[in-house]
């Protein structure tokens, strides 16, 4: 009989935010497939897992993401190898009749890693059993970091990268709360855009919500490449209370 695939979201951060069906899960899979963004360095998914579950002697898969190369590099063969190499990994372990934990940070519905992977764990067994483990998402924990409400009533939220190559303008317009997830790399193109419809008061930037070295910048203006950091958020409401009905 063949093992089950779980994919499970841990949280942003905070290990003390995995779900109870998280943790009840990863404490008897005996195999866990954890995603890096450099094959040299540790992983952040896992470190925050081992504070939570023990560890000892759980057999590790690791799935190699370097995020630079995976935007935008759809023909990019060396991560289509190591790809394909993951895969065969936990489908050979499922195959075996092992069940296999993949972990993501936040949700797995939300920009995770895990879906570069999905198709091709398909094509290699269609019928393959998974099941998905929603987690806390990033942006729900920095709203909530930061005291404040994402959306109320009838009001409208986007979530998009902060890579997003469309009109910003638009979509500030149109939008009561606008979430840039990994906005570190953008700021600088952001900045002008809110200054110039006087936004930037209605802005808060967190990075690293719930861990150690979080941080928590409700003036913008003030920020320094310090404050910088790959897991960051900016959420701007682009409607002042006294516009909001």
């Amino acid at each position: 009989m063949n093992g089950k695939l779980y994919v499970i979201g841990i949280g942003p951060g905070d290990p003390e935010l995995l779900t109870l069906k998280a943790v009840r899960i990863l404490q008897r899979v005996p195999t866990l497939c954890v995603p890096k963004g450099r094959e040299e360095g540790a992983s952040l998914a896992l470190s925050i897992v081992n504070q939570a579950i023990n560890l000892e002697g759980i057999d590790i898969i690791e799935a190699h993401f370097p995020m630079r190369k995976t935007r935008g590099t759809g023909n990019n063969n060396e991560l289509k190898e190591k790809w394909s190499a993951t895969v065969e990994a936990i489908a050979s372990r499922i195959e075996q009749g092992t069940d296999v934990a993949f972990i993501t940070l936040g949700d797995p519905a939300i920009y995770s890693t895990y879906f570069y992977l999905h198709e091709m764990l398909l094509e290699r067994m269609p019928e393959l059993p998974i099941e998905f483990v929603p987690g806390i998402s990033s942006v729900t924990a920095t709203a909530a970091r930061a005291g404040m409400s994402l959306g109320l009533g009838d009001e409208k939220i986007a979530i998009l990268p902060a890579t997003y190559s469309g009109d910003i303008r638009a979509v500030l317009a149109e939008f009561d709360t606008v979430v840039l997830m990994k906005v570190h790399s953008v700021l600088e193109k952001i900045l002008p855009v809110l200054t110039d419809l006087q936004l930037e008061g209605n802005c808060i930037y967190v990075a690293r919500a719930g861990m150690p070295d979080e941080r928590i910048i409700r003036d913008i203006a003030k920020m320094t490449d310090n404050d910088l950091n790959y897991f960051s958020i900016l959420i701007i409401k682009t409607r002042r209370p006294h516009e909001r009905s």
